[in-house]
């Protein structure tokens, strides 16, 4: 997504690129290697050289070089879920600047996920309606986030032993794991009217990290209709920076029973907290419209999944998948990375005078 144009003012510049991989998380001042001697350097001329690491833009420098030993060390905390959220690689760009000739090295930084998050479902506790007449094999989706990739993520879920569920778990396009509970026996409200479970999620680090939630079934008298919504996705496109309460998406589900059986309400079902703070969801209307700041460039398509709910507490579940599309809304950035000031009159063609920056968040 970011543009980068280099101007050299001179022939001669060195480039190289490094790349290093470490984990999230390390101390400050922790080594993550020795740029000097993967670049070839002498550790000697470093500091007349001037070695530094600068950041693109006007973003976080992550790194530092020692210039007595030519080790590049951690700068400031990595918290790869913050930087790179549910991407399968994180990398962050520095780059390496020497003086003396002029030289410029891209560093890469693939930051490895460490299991430093519990799967967490939300809430304390999932309330359910189920009507005394669900068939045997009715499934209940439940689902609990974990904001750590592979297999740092939920690997299994657990229910305790009980009478009338099982538990199925299954994998979605993207890998990820969620819970279906099964209805494996009828109820009977006149004999029991409210049940009560404990569902664990478990990831797959080492060691393992687990969340829990208690589940609460309330058993209904007979309805014998859920929702059905009129698409199991929506997918809409959206500018970036669109004004505040633009609509989005009407979703919409209509329920075949009457009275309070049959009307529908809708809510967001396990949606990311930012993603709440950027949209507002009529409850009674199924308008989705915008509430907080758009930004291609933080996220360019954001999934939203969908509740409708009758009076009686059944059920369906829908997608809102919102593709984000780019405006010119970035000015470019011209930064100076290194000026030799004053050039003196005797100095020849082709000498390195400096080397300027050009870059740009849009796409394209």
């Amino acid at each position: 997504m970011f543009g980068f144009l280099f101007f050299v003012l001179t022939a001669h510049i060195a480039y190289g690129d490094v790349s290093y991989s470490f984990p999230e998380e390390m101390k400050r001042g922790s080594v993550i290697g020795n740029i000097a001697k993967d670049l070839g350097l002498d550790v000697n001329r470093l500091s007349f050289r001037k070695a530094r690491v600068d950041a693109e833009g006007n973003r976080k420098r992550y790194c530092d070089i020692n210039v007595n030993t030519g080790e590049l060390t951690v700068a400031e905390r990595i918290d790869r879920e913050g930087l790179c959220g549910k991407k399968a690689s994180c990398v962050l760009n520095q780059d390496f600047v020497l003086e003396n000739p002029l030289e410029l090295h891209r560093i890469s930084l693939r930051v490895q996920d460490v299991n430093d998050n519990s799967p967490n479902f939300g809430k304390d506790e999932i309330n359910l309606e189920i009507r005394e007449s669900a068939d045997k094999g009715k499934r209940f989706l439940l689902e609990a986030n974990d904001a750590d990739i592979g297999q740092n993520s939920i690997q299994s879920y657990a229910i305790q032993s009980n009478g009338y569920f099982l538990l199925s778990v299954q994998s979605n396009s993207l890998g990820e794991k969620y819970a279906e509970l099964i209805l494996n026996k009828e109820f009977d409200r006149e004999r029991e009217h409210e049940v009560t479970l404990i569902l664990t999620a478990v990831d797959g680090g080492t060691p393992p990290r687990s969340g829990t939630v208690a589940i609460h079934v309330s058993v209904l008298d007979a309805n014998d209709n859920a929702p059905v919504f009129s698409q199991t996705v929506y997918k809409v496109s959206l500018p970036e920076n669109s004004p505040l309460d633009t609509v989005v998406v009407t979703v919409s589900a209509t329920d075949a029973d009457e009275g309070q059986n049959g009307e529908v309400t809708y809510e967001f079902s396990h949606v990311m907290e930012n993603y709440k703070q950027l949209f507002y969801l009529d409850r009674k209307t199924g308008i989705i419209s915008i509430k907080g700041p758009i930004d291609f460039e933080e996220e360019a398509t954001l999934s939203l999944r969908i509740i409708a709910k009758d009076g009686s507490g059944l059920t369906s579940y829908s997608n809102v998948i919102i593709s984000i599309s780019d405006i010119n809304d970035n000015s470019p950035i011209l930064i100076v990375k290194s000026l030799n000031s004053p050039i003196p009159e005797n100095a020849l063609p082709g000498t390195e005078v400096g080397i300027i920056n050009a870059q740009d968040r849009d796409s394209d």
